[in-house]
């Protein structure tokens, strides 16, 4: 292999690794974000994706039926850290997730965990 052969593959691995510590830094910003999953089950909590999908400080949210009016329904936020299995992050796979994004700082979610200082 020549010297300009090796040079370019090291740009080349340089700009991979540096991409790829942007990317990691980007998503670990104090965001929360919502996954949708293949299940219906629906997850709130700090998502980075890469190198792959993992949600910490995650919460459930769950449908239940209002006490007062059995026609009506309401929202909770569970933490996955009270669920029995009690995991310290959630390693997700791809393939199971039928969208995620970013919470709006004004979505109801969002100011619940802000005003519970999450």
């Amino acid at each position: 292999m020549s010297k300009k052969n090796i040079v370019i593959v090291a740009l080349v691995v340089l700009v991979v690794v540096g991409v790829g510590f942007w990317v990691n830094k980007a998503n670990k910003n104090n965001v929360y974000s919502v996954v949708y999953m293949t299940t219906g089950e629906v997850y709130v909590g700090k998502l980075t994706t890469f190198p792959d999908m993992r949600l910490s400080n995650g919460y459930i949210l769950q449908v239940v039926k209002d006490e007062t009016d059995e026609t009506k329904s309401n929202f909770t936020l569970n933490p996955i850290k009270d669920a029995l299995w009690a995991p310290e992050t959630m390693h997700l796979i791809k393939d199971n997730v039928v969208f995620y994004g970013p919470l709006l700082a004004t979505s109801k979610i969002a100011e619940t965990l802000t005003a519970q200082g999450k």
